[in-house]
């Protein structure tokens, strides 16, 4: 068997990298392990390393997978009660957004965040689009990028049209392996595009019906933009889902949240809702913690705890 490196996931069938042949070949995987993780949709995901064997030049069976030492998960979109990974082995992770066209979407940042924080996984926060940018649009950027900046999340704006920083992004993603994700219509074919010009991926205009952008991508699918620099390309997600979590994962990895929990009367056992003596509530009323990260939380709150409701419905 042959170590290998995936880089393309259809659903059922994956393209790896062989290093020892500089070849990429068609694999399928082993019976044995679609049985090992009941809870997965996809035992294996872009940025695995993996155990070939081979199956004559182009194709092969990969039979194990190497030991991750990260990985990206969301709630599957079709099956609810599943978890699907995004991708794994990854340096930085990079969530694109926008100000306007789409319009700005904090819930959305915040709810991917919530899935590299438990990981410890880098992230970068991208607003394109800042050549259509009004001052009133800028003075919102200020103040966003503030918000996170100072919980120890790093930002960039940028612009695909007139290149705006992209300079900037390419030092950062240096030599790393960084997955790129965002809001649909935010502008991610474009960005991956002005990164390497050489993918040509297609590109969508915003949807004259919801305002949303329409999916250009199918599949992950990893680049090699530059000598040992990888991008992880991944389909425009409209929504996260987190029904494999407590509101208790929630509360730890909202980070800021987690500093004050130890001054809270319940300490890491507060929810930071109804419990006296909050010291997160606290620091929201002293500007310390952000009010509209605090929406976002409770957003997740809300809805982890409906869907653990319906759950244990169900089983009843």
């Amino acid at each position: 068997m042959n170590k290998g490196l995936v880089t393309r996931s259809t659903g059922s069938w994956y393209e790896v990298y062989m290093p020892e042949t500089k070849l990429t070949i068609k694999c399928r995987i082993a019976g044995k392990m679609k049985l090992l993780e009941k809870e997965l949709t996809n035992p294996v995901a872009v940025g695995d390393y993996v155990m070939v064997l081979p199956e004559g030049d182009d194709q092969g069976v990969i039979q194990s997978i190497l030991p991750r030492k990260n990985f990206i998960a969301r709630q599957s979109p079709r099956k609810k009660h599943q978890i699907h990974i995004i991708a794994a082995n990854i340096d930085l992770a990079i969530v694109l957004s926008t100000i306007r066209e789409p319009d700005l979407k904090l819930g959305f940042i915040d709810r991917f965040l919530l899935t590299t924080e438990p990981r410890d996984i880098p992230a970068l926060i991208v607003f394109n689009k800042s050549d259509l940018w009004n001052e009133e649009d800028w003075e919102t950027f200020k103040s966003v990028e503030w918000m996170y900046q100072r919980i120890g999340y790093s930002v960039l704006s940028i612009s695909t049209v007139n290149r705006e920083n992209i300079d900037q992004l390419e030092k950062l993603i240096f030599h790393k392996t960084s997955l790129i994700t965002g809001q649909s219509g935010a502008g991610k074919s474009s960005l991956l595009n002005a990164l390497h010009p050489m993918m040509d991926l297609k590109t969508s205009e915003l949807s004259n019906y919801t305002g949303k952008g329409t999916h250009t991508t199918t599949f992950a699918e990893m680049f090699e933009i530059s000598d040992n620099t990888f991008v992880i390309d991944t389909p425009g997600i409209k929504t996260l889902g987190f029904n494999n979590m407590e509101v208790m994962d929630a509360a730890h990895n909202f980070k800021e949240f987690f500093q004050f929990s130890n001054q809270c009367r319940f300490g890491n056992l507060c929810t930071h809702r109804n419990e006296p003596d909050c010291a997160v509530k606290q620091a929201i009323e002293n500007n310390e913690i952000s009010s509209l990260r605090y929406q976002s939380y409770l957003s997740i709150c809300e809805e982890i705890e409906g869907q653990n409701y319906w759950e244990r419905k169900k089983k009843y």
